[in-house]
């Protein structure tokens, strides 16, 4: 059990719990589930920028079966006729349905209408991006399921999985020299040494800091939590894995570190919850829509995604990011510009993962925090978005916004 308040913030962990289990995350996972928000449009064939590596994993778990059909020209995924989530549909090419028909612009909508789907699909906002996006219009870019191809352990670890993390934590993350990358027993810091060197840095890298290791400790846990217990000729289980778990969080085994990365995980929540509320003007707009081509289903499920964001919204304890990048102009710039670059970099490294699946969730949950970042340092923008009419000032693409909202569903 984690108690207490977090650190930089007045918020408490058992406030958090109970509005997350009780309030937020039923409706959260229906809306996860629908047509929209399972496809992920993903380029896993980009060469590794920062070495030369082509070590992937061998492993058949490792393997990610994307939707064959694939749409370049609408903001749509396909439709895949399989909706069991079974070993054998995890297994097998999803065939596609009505390809032809959702693969042009819907008829029935205004000119008006079909120009912002194009711009939405086209609109290049790198500037403000933290993010190094995909470029979905790639031959190499596919659309995957994500209910079909889950976050699980996959076998995937030693020198190559090491190598990631050592170079988010060594190369890309503020903190202090002394500070090694908090992995396994005996690799971290004492939680006590750990705390007085993090409090030397200012709160923005005290906070970059956090969301990194927070966002370590997600996959952790989702990898403890779904691990690959039997493997066997007739049976693969998967379940948790209560060893794996106190190896990276029990407090004496971690000599107190494990706690801490735990409320790390609750920081990135609260950073991504804020986020969310903050994105309600954009989405709350008549305009707005979560096109799949079926009217009704588009219609049920932005007032879903209006429920959970009003939901955010109500949380009485949000996180307050005015601190970030406050006094000085010129000095608050350059740190934001550092700030975005040293992410930039991160989702980058995705792409040396050498697992398919790991760098699929590894890729959508840095471009979900990715897009919490823009959403948090765009607010000005965000509050002048008019009611009606295309938003220029600011935009998210639907990458973003599945990857957003995905990517919360995992904390």
């Amino acid at each position: 059990q984690v108690t207490g308040y977090l650190d930089d913030c007045t918020c408490d962990v058992e406030t958090i719990d109970a509005f997350n289990n009780y309030k937020l995350f039923p409706r959260l996972n229906e809306l996860l589930e629908s047509d929209y928000f399972r496809y992920y449009k993903v380029n896993l064939k980009k060469p590794c920028p920062f070495w030369n590596d082509n070590s992937h994993c061998g492993i058949r778990d490792c393997a990610v079966k994307p939707c064959p059909s694939l749409l370049y020209n609408l903001p749509s995924p396909p439709r895949c006729f399989s909706t069991q989530y079974s070993e054998e549909a995890n297994n097998l090419a999803e065939e596609c349905e009505e390809a032809e028909r959702l693969g042009a612009v819907d008829g029935s909508l205004s000119e008006e209408t079909q120009a912002a789907v194009v711009r939405w699909t086209r609109h290049d906002d790198s500037s403000d991006s933290f993010c190094e996006a995909d470029d979905i219009h790639s031959p190499d870019a596919e659309y995957v399921d994500l209910l079909l191809n889950p976050e699980r352990y996959t076998g995937y670890k030693g020198p190559d999985a090491w190598k990631i993390w050592n170079s988010i934590y060594e190369e890309n993350c503020f903190k202090p020299q002394t500070v090694k990358r908090p992995l396994a027993p005996g690799r971290g810091e004492s939680s006590i040494h750990l705390a007085k060197s993090l409090g030397n840095l200012c709160v923005e890298k005290r906070a970059f800091y956090r969301l990194i290791s927070g966002l370590h400790a997600s996959i952790n846990i989702h990898l403890s939590a779904r691990y690959l217990l039997q493997d066997t000729w007739s049976e693969k289980k998967w379940g948790p894995n209560v060893t794996e778990f106190q190896q990276r969080f029990d407090e004496v085994l971690t000599r107190g570190e494990g706690p801490r990365r735990l409320k790390n995980l609750y920081f990135l929540y609260l950073i991504e919850l804020r986020a969310l509320s903050k994105a309600l003007p954009f989405f709350e707009r008549p305009g707005f829509q979560l096109y799949t081509g079926n009217k009704i289903h588009d219609a049920e499920i932005k007032a879903l995604l209006l429920e959970i964001l009003h939901l955010a919204k109500s949380f009485p304890l949000h996180f307050d990011e005015k601190s970030f990048f406050a006094g000085n102009k010129k000095e608050a710039a350059k740190l934001k510009e550092e700030f975005r670059l040293h992410f930039k970099n991160i989702s980058r490294i995705m792409d040396c993962v050498g697992c398919f699946k790991c760098r699929l969730w590894g890729k959508l949950q840095t471009q979900g925090l990715g897009t919490a970042l823009k959403i948090l340092f765009s607010g000005n923008l965000i509050e002048k978005i008019p009611e009606s009419g295309p938003s220029y000032g600011f935009q998210l693409t639907r990458q973003e916004i599945v990857a957003l909202f995905n990517a919360f569903g995992r904390l």
